[in-house]
Formats: C-alpha cells, sequence, structure tokens
C-alpha cells in the first residue's frame, strides 16, 4: 500500500489532518489501532477555542457545531464562596469559545472521511516504522489478523501518549519535560441539566470542582480527589453532596441540578512536552507530543493549532515544493505549545488544593483570584489566553 501521508492514530488530529488534506487534492491513510465505536466512545474535551470553532467550519465541519454547540461568551470564577465573571466577547474582540464534546468532533470528523470514500482503517495496529531517514518510509501494520506494509513520503504520529510514534525517535533525540500533580479529577457525566449556562470554576478549602456541561440535558462535573482514590469509593450521594458544597456561594442562591450518573472516572493530572516535534519524516501532533492538565480547556485545541500548522506545511510542499513550513514546524508549534502548557499550569495552581499548602498559600490563592478577576490587565490576559491566541500570536 503507498501513500502520500501517513498518518496514524483516528483521533481529532489525525483524522482533521486526513480531512484537509484531501481538500487539498493530497492523499492519505490513516490507521487507528482501536474500534471506531471506541474511538467515539471516549469522553474527552468539551470547551472548543474560537481559532477551533472556525478551523471546523472553514473545512465544512460546522454542520451540527453551529446547531448543537453551546456558545459560551464567559467563565465564572468562585472562590472564598463569591463569584465573578469573565466576560470574553468585551475582553477580545469580540472572542467566544462553544462547548461542543470531542466525541461529536470525532463523529462529524468520521462521517466526512467515509463520505469522501477516505483510506481510515480502524483495528489497524501499527507496530513499526522504518526508513525515516529516507524519502519513502514504511508503516508496518496488523489488519484482519494479516501484515501490512504503507510506503509514503511523510509519517503523521497522532496516535496519543501510549502510541508507537514518539518511541520511533531515538532516545538522545528527545528531550522530555513533565511535571505530574498531586492530585486527580473525579469526572461524571450526568443525566441533569445544567445548573448554569456557562463553565464554573471553584477554589474552595476541600479542593477544586468544576461545573460544565455537554448539552442542553447532560452536565460535566469534576472535584480534585487523591490520585491513589478508588471511583468505588464515591457513591453518586457522596459525589453530589461534595459538588453542591465545594459550588455553593455566601450569597445568592445557586442549586445544582443533579440526575442519575451515567459515567464516572478518576484521571491524574499531568504536564508532559516532548521536544522536538519533527524528526527525519516523521511529525508529532497531539497528544503524542504534548499532555497540558484540563484546567485551560487546552488539550485538544492544541492538537487542532498542530494540525493547522502542519497541513499548511504539507499543501506547501506538495502545491509550491516549499518547505519552510516543514522545517520549523517543530519551532512554531512548540512556542504555542509553551503558551498554553504556562496557562494550563497556572489555571492549575491557582485552583487547586496542593498538600503541602499552609493558610498562608490558600491566602494568596484568594488574592490571586481577586486579581485576576478585578484588574482589567489580568482579565484581559486570563480571557485572551482561555479563548485561545492566535495562530501567529507575537505578544
Amino acid at each position: 500500500m503507498k501513500t502520500q501521508i501517513g498518518i496514524i492514530g483516528a483521533g481529532p488530529a489525525g483524522l482533521l489532518l486526513s480531512h484537509l488534506l484531501s481538500l487539498q487534492g493530497i492523499d492519505s491513510v490513516v490507521l487507528e489501532s482501536r474500534s471506531q465505536d471506541y474511538v467515539i466512545g471516549r469522553v474527552r474535551a468539551g470547551v472548543l477555542e474560537q481559532g477551533t470553532v472556525d478551523t471546523l467550519k472553514a473545512a465544512g465541519l460546522g454542520g451540527r457545531l453551529e446547531n448543537e454547540g453551546l456558545e459560551h461568551e464567559g467563565i465564572e470564577l468562585l472562590f472564598n464562596g463569591i463569584a465573578r465573571r469573565i466576560d470574553f466577547p468585551s475582553l477580545t474582540k469580540g472572542k467566544k469559545v462553544t462547548v461542543y464534546g470531542q466525541k461529536e468532533v470525532i463523529i462529524d470528523l468520521i462521517a466526512a472521511r467515509q463520505a469522501a470514500k477516505a483510506k481510515l482503517y480502524f483495528e489497524a495496529k501499527a507496530s513499526k516504522i522504518e526508513g525515516l531517514e529516507s524519502d519513502k518510509p514504511v508503516i508496518h501494520f496488523e489488519k484482519d489478523g494479516q501484515q501490512h506494509r504503507l510506503e509514503c513520503d511523510f509519517v503523521a504520529g497522532c496516535d496519543g501518549f501510549h502510541g508507537i510514534a514518539r518511541k520511533s525517535i531515538p532516545n538522545d533525540v528527545l528531550t522530555v519535560y513533565e511535571r505530574e500533580y498531586p492530585f486527580a479529577w473525579l469526572g461524571i457525566l450526568a443525566e441533569a441539566a445544567p445548573s448554569s449556562h456557562e463553565l464554573i470554576y471553584a477554589n474552595t478549602e476541600s479542593g477544586f470542582a468544576l461545573h460544565s456541561m455537554r448539552s442542553p440535558s447532560i452536565s460535566r462535573n469534576y472535584l480534585q480527589c487523591d490520585p491513589k482514590d478508588d471511583i468505588a469509593n464515591w457513591s453518586d450521594e457522596q459525589i453530589w453532596q461534595e459538588l453542591s458544597q465545594r459550588l455553593a456561594r455566601k450569597e445568592g442562591s445557586f442549586h445544582l441540578n443533579t440526575g442519575k450518573i451515567i459515567e464516572k472516572s478518576i484521571t491524574a493530572m499531568r504536564s508532559f512536552v516532548v521536544e522536538p516535534m519533527r524528526y527525519k519524516n516523521l511529525f508529532l501532533a497531539g497528544d503524542s507530543a504534548h499532555i497540558v492538565p484540563p484546567t485551560g480547556a487546552k488539550g485538544m485545541n492544541l492538537a487542532v493549532a498542530d494540525i493547522r500548522i502542519l497541513s499548511k506545511a504539507f499543501i506547501d510542499f506538495y502545491k509550491q515544493t516549499d518547505t519552510n513550513g516543514l522545517d520549523s514546524y517543530s519551532e512554531t508549534c512548540l512556542r504555542r505549545v509553551w503558551l498554553a502548557m504556562r496557562f494550563s499550569w497556572w489555571m492549575t495552581s491557582l485552583l487547586h488544593k496542593f498538600p503541602d499548602d499552609d493558610a498562608f498559600a490558600y491566602k494568596l490563592q484568594l488574592a490571586q483570584l481577586d486579581y485576576a478577576t478585578t484588574s482589567l490587565a489580568a482579565k484581559t490576559s486570563l480571557a485572551e489566553n482561555y479563548v485561545g491566541l492566535d495562530l501567529d500570536f507575537k505578544g
């Protein structure tokens, strides 16, 4: 089998890359080790930056997004029992975010690729990449019990943290930057109407909480917990009670809508970046190159930003034999990655209770939150990072 771009992984990064390339007549093959149902069923990110929404719409993927996505013009920060709102449009020249789950983005991308009769193979496990130094690298994969070879010009490693793409780069080439946080998120998906029309981020003496949503009838909520905790230790009643306590405020009424919990899990928090994001004819994108704690809502948005940069680089190469975009890919992406990493780290540090924190540290958090929600400069910085920095952000 031969193609121009061999793509490993059918998450948002891999599928979007294949789609954007196909619009320019560039051939690709997507290999995904999991089944289609598994890929669709993963519950992941749900907040899309303005740039991500614009990218999907420009690529002809805005149908359901426009009809079902929930536009949000701000968020609430709740601390010391007081809620303060950050208004995005007034601080970012009209930009907003949209709540539209990664699952829905995946559904739209798969539908578009299948409608175009794309070479998209599920349950096709890539096992090895050979010849990255040559002009025709080969991806070895297994499908239906048979071994296959995919010869291509370039390989796009969009196969996540545990995939083979990053592991195909020599250890002495990669530099790994990593931080594990001493807490996790207990997340639930519930058949309960959202209790607020915008996201609520709460800093409390008991720990962090987040109230979010996926649709007008489905809410998504999170609680800070111990990373060693077992989800079996948490009854539905305990979860709702803890959420109610952490989202309570001193003044005004806030009622947390409850309902049947249809999914619950505990996810550890980490920051992870590798440099460079290119080795020879292999390009990493999305979670294969970087992972951010979800506090700043940057994970999928960073993957989409990678693909916007990578797809343009491939298009310039094939249409104009211009290699500048390919040569600068890693440097261009990493600047944005580290800016998003900084914001996610800042949000995480600002809102969570750390095991070694004392009363002094907590008071400092409250002072930071007070400043971040009252200073025009601080509010502007928070807002422009949350809605997403421009692709050509110069600072």
